[in-house]
Parts: C-alpha cells; structure tokens; sequence
C-alpha cells in the first residue's frame, strides 16, 4: 500500500503542497487532476524521491521513501517515473532504448520483451529507427516503454499522452492502462485530460492550490461532485439555482448539473432563450440564457435555431440524488 501522510513541500517561500494525505491499494489506479499549478506533478516527484519534504512522510509497503537528502541516485528503484521531458538516449534506436532497461539477468528474454513492449506502445515499425527522428508523441511512447521494462511495482505518469495525437491516444490508453491493471501494477497519473481518468482509474485525488480537496472512488466524484470545481474537471457544468428546477423552492441553493444531465421538455420546465448551437457529433451542445441572465449550456438530439425558446429539466430522482 502507499500511504502520503501530511504532505508538505516549498519551492524557497513558495509552498506548493500543504498537508496532503491519502493511501492507496497495490494494483489500484489513482488518477490526480487539477489546474495548472495546482501541485500534481510535485506530488509524483515527491512519492518517487526526487524532492524532499518539508514536512510528513511517505511509505510503500512500510518502506518509507527517502528523497535526495538521503539518496546519493534519488528515486526508488522499484517505482518508475515518466516525466513530461522524455530523457531518452537520441542517437540510438527504439529497441535499443528499451533493451536498455532490462535486466543484465535476464539476457535470453530480452528480445522477446522488447517486441511486447514495441507492440504495447505501437512501434514495432520504428524499432529500428533512431529516437531523434521520432516526433514527440513517439518519443513519449518509447519513454512509457522504457519504464516498463522491468515492471516496476509502482509508476507514475505525469500528463502521459501530452504530445501524442488525438487519434493515437485513445488506442494508447486501451493498450496501456488494461496491461497495468493485468500486471498488478499501482498506478498514479497525473492529468488535465478526462479521458484519462473516468474509464480507467479506480480512484480520483483532486488538488487545488496545493491541497486535497476531494478523494474517493473516480465514479462517485463524477456523479457526486461537491464543488463547481471539481465538476469542471471532467466537463462544461451548469451551476443551477434549485429555485430553478423546483418551484417550490424559494432558497438560494444551486445544485451542479452536466450539460447531458438536462433534458428539453415540452410542457414543464424552466425557460431559456437559445443563443447558440454547437455540433458534437452525436449532438449539439446549446448555449442558452434564463430570464436573469445566467447562462446555461445544455446537450440535444437537434439543432435550436437561435432566438428560440426552449424548455429544461432534470429528473427528480437526480435532482434528489444531487442534493
């Protein structure tokens, strides 16, 4: 198990990470997610050894992890950390890149391990080309190769796919995150991108400004977000004043609402004034204003021509659920 006890960490006068604590099953996938500077990639620095702690501690299995002021190479041997700048060795190949992370014991396996990691990241054509003719999406693919080598017990990943294009992503992440899973492999992935997280991670940490401010299961956070902030993380959301979706309401409470969660109704509901429409493919995401002015984005089948009214709300079991 790894367990962050009481976090602290400053750059000079700049803290960075406040009392952050949480723990986490061997073989689970935790996701971070945040704003720019929030301090998700100084946490993955921290549990891998590479800052020291101003204060609090961290432990794997009861081992605490010591960073460099006790370690001469900081970083544990038995985590591996896949940073945003790839650190790979430009002027020799894919495969040599890979083969260079694995075990000087286990010499008979290397090539059958290189071509499962090759074809883990799809680069079996690039095995033998030079890592400084690869784009930047390639590279970050042989650096996630790389640190899988030796299987470690512990990775982390700082904004994984970055550089990779779209429609290689997606790919990506159904190769990659199953295999961890498969291999028992603990997890930790630091990300702005929510296509990371919901279909893969078993557990989400928000942080803000440094601190914790949610951690529970990915899919209770996503249905249950308390704060606006969290919600926004994964999607457009609506901020709706229950006055709104109950009329016999007269409180000043809102209740946080997904743009799919609203439903266009053809006899009750509250009432907006169509602005815009935006095509997504298998719907349209509208734009709209209520009476007062608060703007409302809302998803449906068809286009609203602007200028139009329409109709909304949501169920009242969801509406129950959500407050």
């Amino acid at each position: 198990m790894l367990e962050v006890n009481n976090a602290s960490f400053s750059y000079q006068d700049n803290l960075v990470l406040e009392d952050v604590s949480f723990s986490l099953k061997r073989g689970q996938h935790l996701s971070i997610m945040g704003e720019s500077g929030s301090g998700k990639s100084t946490l993955l620095k921290a549990i891998y050894g590479l800052l020291h702690l101003s204060e609090g501690t961290i432990h794997w299995d009861k081992a605490q992890v010591l960073g460099p002021n006790f370690n001469l190479v900081p970083g544990e041997k038995y985590m591996k950390y896949v940073s945003q700048s790839f650190d790979l060795m430009p002027f020799t190949t894919v495969r040599e890149n890979i083969a260079e992370h694995l075990s000087v014991f286990e010499q008979d396996t290397h090539e059958e391990r290189t071509n499962e990691l090759l074809k883990l990241i799809e680069l079996v054509a690039y095995a033998d080309t030079k890592v400084k003719n690869l784009s930047g999406g390639q590279m970050q693919r042989v650096a996630l190769a790389r640190a899988l080598a030796q299987e470690p017990e512990v990775l982390l990943l700082d904004e994984p796919f970055s550089s990779i294009d779209q429609f290689k992503k997606n790919d990506l992440r159904f190769n990659l995150f199953p295999y961890l899973k498969e291999k028992g492999i603990t997890v930790l992935t630091a990300t702005h991108d929510p296509n990371d997280v919901l279909p893969f991670s078993d557990e989400l940490l928000v942080l803000r400004n440094g601190h914790a401010i949610a951690h529970d299961k990915t899919e209770q956070l996503y249905k249950n977000p308390k704060k606006g902030y969290i919600a926004s993380l994964f999607d457009l959301v609506n901020e709706i004043p229950v006055s709104l979706l109950r009329s016999n309401n007269t409180g000043q409470r809102s209740v946080l609402v997904y743009p799919h969660e609203l439903e266009v109704t053809a006899v009750s509901g509250f009432e907006v004034f169509v602005i815009h429409s935006y095509f997504q493919g298998n719907h349209y995401l509208i734009e709209g204003l209520t009476a007062k002015g608060l703007t409302i984005r809302f998803n449906h089948s068809e286009r609203l021509e602007a200028r139009t009214k329409a109709l909304l709300n949501v169920s009242a079991s969801f509406l129950d659920q959500r407050l």
